[in-house]
């Protein structure tokens, strides 16, 4: 009996290959680019345990062991720099969160569609455009002869150097990335509510429940998978700080307040020529992060069911 059922799984497995085929041979293309692309880089790690010299090459590169680690942990500026990451990530993460989560319980009070569309509209443009442009905006928005300035002299206000000014450039670096964000996460905290059963809202109303009160007991608990699902998942990239960002926004007058662990390996990589050195900080970074992932797919499947495996 045994034999027999184990001749049946064997050629049910068989028959679902041969059925599957046409759709392996078509993820042959995404396998060779992933592997040439993705993992193919990842050879370079070798070179956080080497003295890397470009002439020499991996194979003749002498081995220093953990000695790039000790350097980078003993560096003065690289205290400084973990915690601009930390600090500027764990704001970004906060109130991208809080931000589109206030603008959807808004707009859900909206009952004017074309107002309510409108608004959707102009709040998730700042999603599909690039920091190269969004940075020019900034850029010009922040100046000192820009339109805040401006705003300011009118109230007789000194005109302050929002982009050279190490405490002004991270609210700007953490506001601007919300902005450009809070629209995606909208729409999603949006697609929750209309998830959550009418009839609910109905028996509230029945009660005498009004609007607040209904938000409070009904809606939020709604959202509340959501809201931790996209919390738990943030935690999986506290580190990525956004390095395209501030890379077209900072400059050398605001190194000490915005400089995070990816503008400070792009720094020491190509313009110090430190390769060893930036390869053991990404890789001390990658090995965190992996950690964080872990954690926050943990809690994901923990708290609200998630699961991709």
């Amino acid at each position: 009996m045994k034999a027999n059922s184990s001749l049946e799984r064997k050629l049910s497995f068989k028959e679902q290959f041969i059925k599957e085929i046409p759709m392996h041979i078509m993820l042959i293309p995404a396998v060779i680019l992933t592997l040439i692309y993705s993992y193919g880089p990842m050879v370079g790690i070798v070179m956080a345990f080497q003295d890397f010299q470009p002439y020499l090459g991996f194979s003749k590169s002498s081995w220093v062991g953990l000695d790039n680690f000790k350097y980078i942990f003993n560096l003065p500026d690289f205290g400084q720099i973990l915690y601009n990451t930390f600090l500027i990530s764990v704001w970004k993460v906060i109130l991208g969160l809080i931000v589109p989560l206030v603008l959807a319980l808004l707009l859900n009070e909206v009952r004017k569609v074309l107002f309510s569309r409108v608004i959707q509209t102009s709040v998730f443009l700042p999603y599909f455009l690039s920091w190269a442009v969004l940075g020019g905006v900034i850029f010009e928005l922040f100046s000192l002869n820009g339109p805040i300035n401006s705003i300011l002299g009118f109230f007789h206000i000194d005109p302050i150097m929002f982009m050279g000014s190490n405490g002004w450039f991270r609210s700007i670096i953490i506001g601007s990335d919300v902005w450009k964000g809070m629209g995606y996460n909208m729409i999603i905290f949006l697609a929750a509510i209309v998830g959550i059963n009418p009839s609910l809202y109905e028996a509230a109303e029945v009660d005498g429940a009004n609007r607040w009160k209904q938000t409070i007991h009904i809606t939020l608990p709604g959202m509340l998978p959501m809201i931790i699902l996209l919390t738990t998942l943030s935690i999986g990239g506290i580190l990525n700080a956004g390095f395209d960002q501030i890379l077209i926004l900072y400059n050398p007058t605001v190194y000490q307040g915005a400089d995070v662990i990816d503008t400070f390996v792009y720094r020491l990589g190509l313009f110090d020529q430190q390769y060893s050195a930036a390869a053991a900080i990404g890789l001390f970074k990658s090995v965190i992060s992996l950690g964080l992932v872990g954690l926050s797919y943990y809690l994901a499947y923990k708290f609200t069911d998630y699961r991709i495996f």
